[in-house]
This record gives structure tokens, C-alpha cells and sequence, in this order.
């Protein structure tokens, strides 16, 4: 990698970072946009730091960095506008740094180790309108080319939509599960092991029935329920791609994913009048925080609709 611009550091340091890309683009493999982010942060911290110690920074002068030093780079980045995200990267670019130059025996990385990361900010859900999650699971928008392949997808997003399942969760089920078509409740085990029981409706179960009649092959007690198209067990990867066919026939957004309908059912529950404890129990999450997120989703939606239908917003 090329040096484009001009780095304030003594040659030591340029060359030892000089020697850290290369490392990251070679024999760490990192992809060029991330290594081009690192060279980014690093550089403006060696820019910091040449006001910082009232010189061109070299080895020595970073031998010993502290938190302090490190906390007055990223409220300098936060000054000039610099998101929480940014300076996450930034600080994991010079952790590194660092971390390649303490195995040189060359500096002491204890003080970035010691700095905690900014945190970041979260991101609401993007759920489906209760009319988009009603289109993407139905059969007859299926696109599949084989009656069986469709009919599979339409049960395994109808599982997502109506019981809040993860795609991990709805493709770990066995031949075993769902055969009777009188069953409501299922039990699934999620993350970390923990079991729930979530309800299953009777439109996912006359899906799951009709895949049944039409899969090709024989589903055994203890083998997968959804199969892919030559018998083994179905890779979450196909659903994805599938999903992507009804994205570009229906219109929808690229946020419209298989673990969307997970959002969905919890956010048109919470819509309906549900309450977050039960949502956070048919989730499956360990803590009700987890599901609170789904609070801020609907907020956004009532403000969303607000702005666009009051004549003075």
C-alpha cells in the first residue's frame, strides 16, 4: 500500500506503521476499504499527536501512551463531528497499531487496551408494514420454480412472521415437529440453549401441512423439517436469496429480510396492545431491555406517520 499523504511522524514510527498495513493487507487479509480506514484513523492520530507533543511523534514518544492522551484524540474527533462508530473504528485501528508494535517489544499497548470503546448507538429494528409481512408469506407469492420449494419458503417465513422465530430456530426443527395440525404451541430452543414455547397459528400450520404433501422426500423423525432441493437440510443462505426474489417482485425495501419478520411480529404485537413482558418471553430474550428497542421502533412509526398526515407538521 502507498503512502498518498504527508504522515507527521519521525521515520521510525512512519515505517513501523508503513509495516503494520502491509501486515493487515497481506497476512491478515483485511479487505482494502478497512485497511484504507486504519491508514485513515491512524494518521489522524499521529496529527493529534503532533500538537499533542508539540512535534512529529516517533517511537518513543508513544512508548508509554496513557488513556488520557487517548480520551483527549477522541473528544478532539468528537469535536470536529465524528460519530460514535467512527471513533470506535478509530480506536480498535490504533489498538492495533499498538498491539503490532508491543510484539516488536516497541511500545506499551496497556493504556489503549485499558481505554473503553465509545458506546455505540443502537439501531432501531426495521420491521415489514403488517401488509408487506402478509404478502412476503403468502404461497401464492412464492416464486419458486418447483410447487414443493415454494411451499417450503411459504412455511418457513410464515414460522418467522407468526411465532417470532429466529431462521436458525425454524430451521432446527425436525420431522418430529408440527405433524399435528391441532398443536398450537411449540417449543424452540434459542440462544444459549434457552427453551420457550411460542404459539403457532393455524395458517403456519396448514403451510407447514401443505410443504409436508408435496416435499419430495421422507421426513424423518429426527431429521430436518425443511429440506433444500437435494434432500439435505435447508441452508439459511437459500431463504436469504429466496427473500431477495420477493424484495424485487413486491417492491420492498432492501431491509426487508428474513429476521425482519421476527421484527415484525414483535412490533405489530407491541402495536396491538401487547405487552413487553410477553413479547420478551415469545422472543426469547434474556433481558427485557433487549425488547424495549421495539418501543423506539413504534414511536418512529407514530412520529413517521405524524409528519406525513398533519397538514401543520
Amino acid at each position: 500500500m502507498q503512502e498518498q499523504f504527508l504522515i507527521s511522524a519521525k521515520p521510525d514510527l512512519q515505517k513501523a506503521r508503513q509495516c503494520w498495513l502491509a501486515t493487515l493487507a497481506g497476512e491478515r487479509r483485511l479487505s482494502a476499504l478497512t485497511v484504507e480506514a486504519y491508514e485513515r484513523d491512524t494518521r489522524q492520530f499521529l496529527q493529534f499527536l503532533t500538537g499533542h507533543c508539540a512535534g512529529p511523534p516517533g517511537i518513543a514518544d508513544i512508548a508509554d501512551l496513557r488513556p488520557a492522551d487517548l480520551r483527549g484524540f477522541l473528544a478532539a474527533r468528537r469535536n470536529a463531528g465524528a460519530g460514535a462508530r467512527t471513533l470506535g473504528r478509530g480506536l480498535a485501528g490504533i489498538r492495533s497499531l499498538l498491539r503490532f508494535l508491543e510484539r516488536q517489544g516497541l511500545v506499551n499497548a496497556a493504556g489503549a487496551a485499558a481505554l473503553r470503546a465509545p458506546r455505540q448507538p443502537k439501531s432501531l429494528p426495521k420491521p415489514l408494514t403488517a401488509e408487506d409481512a402478509r404478502r412476503v408469506v403468502s404461497a401464492r407469492e412464492q416464486l419458486a420454480e418447483e410447487p414443493w420449494i415454494a411451499a417450503r419458503n411459504a412455511a418457513v417465513l410464515t414460522l418467522l412472521y407468526g411465532s417470532g422465530l429466529r431462521i436458525s430456530e425454524a430451521l432446527a426443527l425436525t420431522g418430529s415437529d408440527l405433524v399435528n395440525q391441532r398443536e398450537t404451541v411449540l417449543r424452540v430452543t434459542g440462544k444459549g440453549g434457552k427453551t420457550r414455547l411460542v404459539p403457532v397459528l393455524p395458517v403456519a400450520l396448514q403451510a407447514i401441512a401443505e410443504y409436508r404433501r408435496l416435499c419430495p422426500f421422507h421426513l424423518g423423525a429426527e431429521g430436518p423439517l425443511f429440506r433444500g432441493a437435494r434432500g439435505g437440510p435447508l441452508n439459511p443462505a437459500i431463504l436469504q436469496r429466496e427473500m431477495g426474489k420477493l424484495r424485487s417482485a413486491l417492491n420492498l425495501p432492501d431491509t426487508a429480510t428474513p429476521h425482519a419478520l421476527r421484527h415484525s411480529f414483535a412490533t405489530h404485537l407491541l402495536g396491538r396492545g401487547g405487552d413487553l413482558r410477553t413479547i420478551q418471553e415469545l422472543l426469547g430474550h434474556a433481558s427485557l431491555s433487549t425488547t424495549q428497542i421495539y418501543t423506539g421502533v413504534d414511536t418512529a412509526r407514530l412520529l413517521e406517520i405524524y409528519e406525513s398526515a398533519h397538514p401543520r407538521a
